[in-house]
């Protein structure tokens, strides 16, 4: 999932990609999709606290055995 953050130089909400220790940013020009980002990222810890759950519940009927 990207992160999402304020670009220093202009100041647009942007995309940010590390690599090889550079960060560059990408403007998102469309608010709408800053929107879909914000959405996705929250059904994304959703998904994730409940696959923890779920983890946590089989580690717990596996010892059981």
């Amino acid at each position: 999932m990207s992160k999402v953050a304020i670009c220093p130089t202009c100041g647009s909400k942007s995309k940010i990609k590390e690599k090889d220790g550079v960060v560059t940013y990408k403007a998102i020009q469309d608010e709408e999709a800053f929107k879909k980002v914000g959405q996705m990222k929250k059904a994304m810890e959703k998904f994730k606290t409940k696959a923890e759950e779920l983890q946590k519940e089989l580690d717990i009927l596996k010892s059981d055995k």
